[in-house]
C-alpha cells in the first residue's frame, strides 16, 4: 500500500486500530478519501460534542497549501476558532481527525496546553518551547493509555520486564491490561509496523469492572481520566513511559513466538533505554 494511497480497510489492519472503530462503519464503504464534510458529518452521526476548551465547535476545514504549517498559528487557530487545518488525502490529518472525535477531551485539552504555553513562551521570550509543551506533542503524536487493574503488572511495565509482561504473563494481560493509541502519528505508522515502534505511555491504576464496560464507555472514562492526567500531572517527559508497542499480546503476529521477546534492541532494560525511536 503506497503511503496515502486510501485503503477502507485500514482498521483490519491490527488491533492497534480499535479505539478508532467507533468510526469504522462511516469510513469502510468509501472507495476514496473522505472528503472534510464527511469527516465533520461524522460528529453528527455519533451524537458528539466536540469543542475546544475556549467554547468553539470543533470543524476540519481546508489546510492552506503551499505552506509549512507554523505549530503557533495552528495551535491558536484551533483553540481561537475551532478550526482544523486538514490536508486531505493524507494519512496523518485523517487520523488526527479521527481521535478528535474518539478523545475529544483530551486532545481539546492538548490543545489548550499548547496555547496557553505558547502565550508564556512568547512573553518571557523562550528561545526553545517548553518542557510542558514538548511533553504535549508527545501525547498527541505518540500517546498511548495502559489501563490496568493488576498492580503487579502496572509493576512490570514500569520496570522493563517486556518479556516476563508480554509473554510469562499473557494471558493476565490479556484479561487486566488494555493499550490505547491516542497518538495520531502512532496511527499513522501502524500502516506499516516496523520493530522500533515506541509510544509514549500514560498508566493508569482502574477497577477489574472497567474490562467489563463496552468499548465506548471504556474510551469514554479513558478520555476522562487523560484529560485530568493532562490538566493536573503532566509536566515534562518524564511524565512518560517508553512502550514497545509491538510487544502487546495480538498487536503483531510475530509476537505470538516467545524468540520475539529476545530482541534486546527493542525490549530493552531499563537502564539501556534512554532514547525513543
Amino acid at each position: 500500500m503506497n503511503i496515502q494511497e486510501w485503503n477502507p480497510d485500514f482498521m483490519d489492519l491490527s488491533q492497534i486500530f480499535l479505539p478508532l472503530r467507533e468510526c469504522n462503519q462511516y469510513v469502510k464503504g468509501m472507495r476514496d478519501w473522505p472528503e472534510l464534510l464527511i469527516l465533520n458529518q461524522l460528529k453528527i452521526k455519533r451524537r458528539a460534542q466536540i469543542e475546544t476548551k475556549s467554547g468553539k465547535e470543533i470543524h476540519f476545514v481546508p489546510a492552506m497549501p503551499g505552506k509549512k504549517r507554523s505549530e503557533e498559528k495552528y495551535e491558536s487557530t484551533v483553540y481561537l476558532t475551532g478550526q482544523v487545518p486538514t490536508r486531505v488525502k493524507n494519512w496523518h490529518d485523517f487520523f488526527n481527525a479521527l481521535v478528535w472525535q474518539i478523545f475529544p477531551r483530551a486532545k481539546s485539552t492538548l490543545n489548550q496546553l499548547h496555547y496557553q504555553m505558547q502565550l508564556i513562551e512568547s512573553l518571557n521570550k523562550f528561545k526553545h518551547r517548553s518542557v510542558l509543551r514538548d511533553a504535549a506533542t508527545h501525547v498527541d503524536e505518540s500517546g498511548v493509555i495502559i489501563v490496568s487493574s493488576k498492580t503487579y503488572l502496572i509493576q512490570l511495565l514500569r520496570n522493563f520486564e517486556w518479556k516476563q509482561l508480554f509473554w510469562k504473563e499473557r494471558d493476565a494481560a490479556l484479561a487486566s491490561m488494555r493499550f490505547f493509541v491516542i497518538g495520531h502519528g502512532l496511527y499513522e505508522k501502524a500502516l506499516h509496523p516496523y520493530i522500533g515502534m515506541t509510544g509514549k505511555g500514560i498508566i493508569f491504576d482502574v477497577n477489574d469492572t472497567f474490562f467489563r464496560l463496552s468499548l465506548p464507555d471504556q474510551l469514554q472514562y479513558v478520555d476522562s481520566m487523560l484529560e485530568r492526567f493532562l490538566l493536573k500531572s503532566l509536566s515534562s517527559n518524564a511524565d512518560l513511559t517508553p512502550i514497545p508497542l509491538l510487544g502487546y499480546p495480538g498487536w503483531t503476529e510475530e509476537n505470538a513466538q516467545e524468540a520475539y521477546y529476545d530482541n534486546k534492541k527493542y525490549f530493552r532494560d531499563r537502564r539501556k533505554f534512554d532514547s525513543i525511536v
